[in-house]
């Protein structure tokens, strides 16, 4: 069947199918009851988007391998909405960066309006995770602490292929592949901050809404990308977000109605 633009949709990986909802423009939020629609779709056969149109995109820094009893300040930063990409869509190398890295990423999506939550109470408010790429040209800016310049490019918040309603956030094996070759493996049990703790420390500095992002920090084994790489990260639970890497200016035309993260 043909469906007239972008909509969102249930996925069913067992079934191979994607069951689109009644309500064309919004990502359900919490208390989540989405309105199914009765059409569905062959997942093989669906175009695949960034599976949430964020207002804005917060970078967690500093997130892995320490102590939780200890974690230290919390370092953010943040990337714009122009920042999201979705599955098989092109990472742009920009032409004044040769230093561009991949970072594969556990983000959570938020599901419910946000703000001075207890860890406690943080899970509440959470619609779901989705794998993520947190892009960074670790030769502009990064040396005066300029993380938004080194974070905040066009293409740079690879998001999807879904969002997971279902997984254990605790202990989430993480997998970054360029080319076919394993580059991180870690495990989201390594969190300094847990996704809740980082839920509710946000929440206290600024209002969370629902489709928001919250990036929560890389294993190691970052490094430089170079035009024709594939980057394929997967998360235990969720899936795998690959991404094609290409130069400034060979990047395929996108329409606008199709540039706009939904």
């Amino acid at each position: 069947m043909t469906v007239e633009g972008p909509r969102y949709g249930i996925v069913d990986r067992d079934a191979g199918t994607v069951t689109l909802l009644a309500d064309r423009a919004h990502l359900p939020s919490l208390p989540l009851v989405p309105d199914l629609g009765d059409e569905t779709v062959p997942l093989a056969e669906a175009e695949l988007l960034a599976p949430v149109d964020p207002g804005k995109i917060v970078v967690i820094g500093r997130n892995y391998g320490g102590s939780p009893d200890d974690p230290g300040t919390l370092m953010i930063h943040l990337k714009p909405p122009t920042a999201v990409i979705g599955p098989g869509e092109s990472i742009v190398l920009p032409g004044q960066s040769q230093d561009v890295r991949y970072e594969g990423e556990l983000a959570v999506v938020i599901g419910r309006t946000c703000r001075s939550v207890d860890s406690e109470s943080a899970a509440a408010h959470v619609l779901g995770y989705t794998c993520a790429n947190d892009l960074t040209a670790w030769d502009i800016g990064t040396d005066g602490g300029q993380w938004t310049k080194a974070k905040g490019m066009d293409t740079f918040c690879p998001l999807g292929p879904w969002i997971s309603t279902g997984i254990d956030p605790a202990a989430a094996r993480i997998t970054t592949r360029i080319n076919g070759e394993v580059r991180q493996d870690g495990s989201t049990a390594r969190l300094t901050r847990s996704t809740a703790v980082l839920v509710s420390e946000v929440s206290r500095l600024m209002t969370l809404l629902p489709g928001d992002v919250l990036l929560t920090g890389t294993p190691e084994g970052g490094a430089a990308l170079a035009p024709g790489d594939r980057v394929e990260i997967g998360i235990d639970g969720i899936g795998t977000l690959v991404n094609p890497v290409v130069a400034s200016g060979a990047e395929p035309d996108r329409d606008e109605e199709t540039r706009r993260r939904r």
